[in-house]
């Protein structure tokens, strides 16, 4: 079943907002070596397993905000039904490649989210 698997939070000073997340929540937040402006930290639940994976970014832009990545068996299949159910697909099916698919999607009211698909094949 699909489930929020990763978000990304936007930051303009990616320092500054690291220490941030790592002094008030713990965070051990590391490079990642495929984009030079990508920061990668895992959650921990209440109870000390691990929770949802999580990212610090450049902003892209003013309008860039924190965004729920949701994985799903197949992007294209999810990206047909968001349209369907009134959604759009605003950045359609784009690879990582070696990891997975996503697509950038609005909900009807205006929300934007990512759908991701895992997939080692990707190019």
């Amino acid at each position: 079943m699909p489930t929020l698997c990763h978000f990304e939070i936007p930051a303009d000073d990616i320092d500054k907002i690291r220490m941030f997340y790592a002094d008030l929540f713990g965070w051990k937040i590391e490079k990642n070596d495929l984009e030079s402006e990508y920061w990668i930290f895992t959650t921990t639940k209440l109870d000390g397993g691990e929770g949802v994976s999580g990212a610090i970014e450049k902003r892209h832009s003013p309008q860039h905000h924190i965004t729920c990545n949701f994985c799903v068996q197949s992007v294209d299949e999810y990206s047909a039904k968001v349209q369907e159910l009134g959604g759009k697909v605003f950045i359609p099916k784009s690879a990582v490649p070696g990891i997975g698919y996503y697509a950038y999607c609005l909900d009807p009211e205006g929300n934007y989210f990512v759908i991701w698909e895992t997939d080692k094949s990707a190019k």
